[in-house]
């Protein structure tokens, strides 16, 4: 059995939901990593708990989503909750792609609980060499 130190613990919880403006209506946002590993973008995000069943990832234009949702685990009926402080619901985050960035080739991996996205940087993005022209090439201007 689990022993509650903090009687007042859940009242300040629900409180702070209460006070915080759009708590209810908007989705909770979920941690995450960015960064880029070599002619990759790596996007991780934190989502513990979830199955992969209730992910969702959407590319529009250049706006990623991600949206997941965290359900409740099966009771029985015999089962009393004790505590429970895991959030919930829906959450959701959305990120502005850049366009030197090929979303039309982006990789999704989901394992111990973190979501992780391969976008490849677009060939013309990448950096490249530029010929130079030899005098040979030149024309003269005469005057």
């Amino acid at each position: 059995m689990l022993m509650r130190t903090d009687p007042f613990r859940e009242l300040d919880r629900l409180t702070q939901q209460l006070m915080s403006p759009g708590t209810w209506t908007r989705p909770s946002t979920m941690a995450m990593d960015a960064y880029r590993e070599g002619d990759e973008y790596v996007v991780a995000f934190d989502l513990p708990g979830v199955s992969t069943e209730a992910i969702d990832i959407d590319v529009e234009r250049n706006m990623l989503t991600v949206r997941a949702e965290r359900r409740p685990v099966a009771k029985a009926d015999d089962v009393q909750m004790e505590l429970s402080e895991r959030p919930l619901g829906v959450f959701s985050r959305q990120l502005v792609l850049a366009d030197t960035l090929d979303t039309e080739h982006i990789k999704a991996d989901y394992d111990a609980g973190v979501l992780t996205l391969r976008i490849p940087i677009a060939e013309r993005a990448k950096p490249r060499k530029i010929a130079i022209g030899g005098e040979s090439s030149r024309k003269e201007i005469s005057g």
